[in-house]
């Protein structure tokens, strides 16, 4: 009798052993899947736009700026961003609000959202002007824009600077004229969009560069952001085309009836691609490098070890570096594309040998 209550007791042992060790393992999958869902989220939050400014800290608790949010529903709607977050539902003058994934909704007074089978909810929308974070981000860059070559224009003395920052400025200025306009617009008429690929050149450099601080936004890394410039060069490009151009993009000359008449549409959706690769290109690499810095800095929070946290830190500081790099180098490319869309478009063809470049 002793035997059977031991091996009752051994087989009560081993069957209690082995249930907590699979609550143990499920619990452990469970925290480790919570963990990578606020991994994601941080690096999610980080690389898109949102109406709160999180300089650092959680949700909850850390330095966070509430911005203005700004609605047209009926009538103009003017709150704090932070009733968002003090409040499920937020009620205006003209209705009911609710902010799902950093978009806003109407609903009711109980804050019911219709969601359909992709998680996408299908309540209206009211029009949103709202002040976000890279909204705020962008004004900031344009202040410090204005004030450093308001500041540049006044260290010249007899057509020179000896202010250290204004030389470089200088440099890539003439870098820009010389290396990308002059060659691909050409030298009659390089002079008229000049300006617009400067601008184009600093603002996406500046913004790069303040992507990479701590706590600011990743605004060339917002697909609406890259858009818009992409379809500023679109619309420069294409409101100061010749003739000339349209004809090569209609009835290439030179090529066969049949030809002409497989390359002409191909031809035209080229037009729309073309900038459309601009935006791409310069969304894809900067969200790519803000993505690999960030996923270094969770690898110490994920496995919460001496060794991983060395290797993070190390190679986070290599990408931070190679990020400032890539600032220079993508602002370059967004504008040397841009110049030579604007050349491909005014350049007189029949007449290359007048628009020759040194």
């Amino acid at each position: 009798m002793i035997s059977k209550k031991i091996i009752y007791f051994l087989f009560f042992f081993l069957f209690l052993f082995f249930e907590s060790s699979a609550y143990n393992q499920k619990k452990n999958k469970k925290s480790e899947n919570k963990n990578q869902e606020n991994i994601a989220n941080i690096i999610l939050d980080h690389v898109s736009d949102s109406h709160e400014w999180h300089v650092a800290g959680t949700h909850n608790h850390g330095i966070i700026f509430s911005l203005p949010v700004i609605l047209w529903n009926t009538g103009l709607e003017i709150f704090s961003s932070s009733k968002f977050s003090c409040h499920h539902v937020v009620k205006g003058k003209y209705g009911y609000y609710k902010m799902f994934r950093e978009k806003i909704y109407k609903t009711n007074s109980l804050g019911l959202l219709y969601i359909d089978p992709k998680g996408i909810p299908k309540n209206d929308k009211p029009w949103d002007f709202s002040v976000t974070k890279n909204v705020v981000s962008i004004f900031i860059s344009y202040f410090l824009l204005s004030y450093i070559f308001i500041k540049m224009k006044r260290s010249y003395i007899n057509y020179q600077t000896k202010w250290s920052l204004g030389i470089v400025l200088e440099f890539l200025i003439l870098f820009i004229r010389d290396e990308v306009a002059i060659p691909n617009i050409g030298n009659k008429k390089y002079k008229i969009f000049l300006p617009f690929l400067l601008t184009s050149f600093f603002f996406i450099l500046i913004n790069n560069l303040l992507g990479i601080i701590p706590g600011f936004p990743n605004v060339t890394g917002n697909i609406n952001i890259t858009l818009m410039l992409a379809i500023m060069t679109f619309i420069v490009s294409n409101i100061n085309a010749n003739t000339n151009y349209w004809k090569h993009i209609f009835w290439m000359p030179g090529v066969p009836m049949g030809i002409r008449l497989l390359l002409a549409p191909i031809e035209f959706i080229g037009v729309f691609i073309r900038p459309l690769t601009l935006c791409i290109r310069l969304f894809a690499n900067i969200t790519a490098g803000h993505i690999i810095i960030l996923s270094f800095i969770c690898l110490i929070f994920i496995f919460k070890s001496f060794f991983i946290a060395g290797f993070s830190i190390i190679f986070g500081f290599f990408i931070s570096m190679l990020e400032i790099m890539v600032a220079f180098l993508q602002a370059f490319i967004f504008t040397t594309l841009s110049a030579l869309l604007i050349g491909m478009a005014v350049k007189n063809y029949d007449h290359d040998h007048d628009n020759k470049t040194h």
